[in-house]
């Protein structure tokens, strides 16, 4: 949004530029695990030192960990002109010298590759999940109306995109603010009917209290991936009370077995979070036994950090990030076993791919149980094999490993 306002006032603006030409930079920062944090930081102080040796004019910090630790920063990096937190666009656009433009809601500037974007349908969180400080930076829910998303979606539509990733930090909720109930399967009916959106797909769905006429509706329109992205952070139910997730072992499979035999086709992605405090050895095992038995085709793992100011910050971190490290490396063990074999049965099929980029000798695409940048990708020989970024073409799988698949165009 903040691109495509700048862009109205006939401000010269780029995302991640290497030119050296900007005068002004505006640092998006991430405030919700530590490397993340750091990351920011290290960039703040990389632009702060370019502003000392006269290379650029202004240095400008938005988004969370503005938001998060605005009043500390500023006594610790005082070179940085302004801070704004996660809803001052119009505050950020003055001090640009740039009015808001409210004709620019909907839309929007890609940067994105051009053939696919991620839609963001609500801001905020009212789950009170222990280890997680998001609802401290992004405040309680808001949804988005289903007309502004439909209006969002054809734009993009407009400008070239044929996939969306729909983002939320909890997709779950949504429409509970607006409409008194969750709308989320009518807002993936709504999304469908756009003209000339050939994929959408799903990301961040909570577990509890899961809106399940949206599985119908997923199963019904050939344009939604059979794809779901549902964070479970754990299994046994020592985790999910500690971690105040809302939810039971048996209802989180329950809701597995609903999902599958509804969406009998669907690629469930899932993270997992391992180390939180009071985290046993039995509680890893089962974690590793349901991961084998699951059989996630996508799946991640973080391991826990305190954060500030959240319910699992006060408690006692008693292991080591070398044994969290080792935790997480025995669930993605298991995962591997379990992708590697799923990649296998693959072989011999052909499936649709979105043709993401061109890398070496080879051009990376996707099925439509692949998120970007997160998941498998499909290898395509560049010698034998012209494909052009941002088609679909049809490609049969002749090879495979843990975490990708190897084809070929069929004629």
């Amino acid at each position: 949004m903040l691109y495509s306002q700048l862009q109205a006032n006939n401000k010269s603006v780029s995302h991640e530029s290497t030119s050296k030409d900007a005068n002004i930079v505006v640092i998006n920062t991430c405030g919700f695990i530590d490397n993340a944090k750091q990351e920011s930081i290290d960039t703040i102080l990389e632009q702060v030192e370019r502003k000392r040796q006269g290379e650029i004019e202004q240095v400008l910090v938005t988004g969370c960990l503005s938001q998060r630790y605005r009043d500390d920063l500023k006594q610790e990096i005082p070179e940085v002109d302004a801070w704004f937190g996660t809803l001052e666009l119009p505050s950020l656009l003055k001090q640009l010298k740039a009015d808001y433009k409210h004709d620019l809601i909907g839309e929007r500037s890609i940067t994105t590759p051009s053939h696919y974007a991620y839609l963001k349908i609500s801001e905020g969180c009212n789950r009170p999940c222990s280890f997680c400080a998001i609802p401290l930076m992004r405040g309680k829910h808001v949804s988005k109306t289903i007309e502004q998303l439909q209006k969002e979606a054809a734009h993009l539509v407009k400008n070239g995109v044929k996939e969306i990733m729909l983002i939320a930090q909890d997709s779950t909720y949504y429409g509970l603010d607006l409409y008194g109930e969750r709308k989320l399967g009518m807002l993936l009916e709504k999304l469908a009917e756009v003209d000339g959106l050939d994929w959408i797909r799903l990301h961040y769905a909570f577990p509890s209290q899961f809106p399940e006429d949206a599985l119908s509706i997923m199963a019904s329109k050939p344009n939604i991936c059979k794809y779901l992205d549902m964070p479970l952070q754990h299994i046994s139910d020592n985790m999910l009370k500690a971690m105040r997730r809302g939810i039971t072992k048996k209802r989180t499979l329950d809701l597995i077995e609903k999902i599958r035999n509804t969406v009998p086709e669907i690629a469930i992605r899932t993270t997992l979070l391992v180390g939180h405090p009071g985290e046993t050895e039995q509680d890893i095992e089962e974690l590793e036994d349901f991961v084998r038995v699951a059989k996630f085709e996508r799946l991640g793992v973080f391991t826990y950090s305190h954060e500030e100011n959240t319910h699992a910050g006060t408690l006692s971190d008693s292991l080591t990030q070398e044994e969290k490290d080792d935790r997480a490396n025995r669930i993605m063990a298991a995962q591997q076993e379990v992708s590697e074999s799923l990649n296998k049965a693959k072989i011999g099929k052909t499936y649709k791919v979105l043709i993401d980029r061109l890398e070496g000798d080879f051009f990376i695409g996707r099925t439509e149980h692949d998120s970007p940048e997160v998941d498998n990708e499909v290898l395509i020989n560049a010698k034998d094999n012209y494909c052009r970024i941002g088609d679909f073409v049809t490609i049969k799988i002749t090879g495979s490993d843990a975490f990708d698949l190897y084809g070929e165009k069929e004629d």
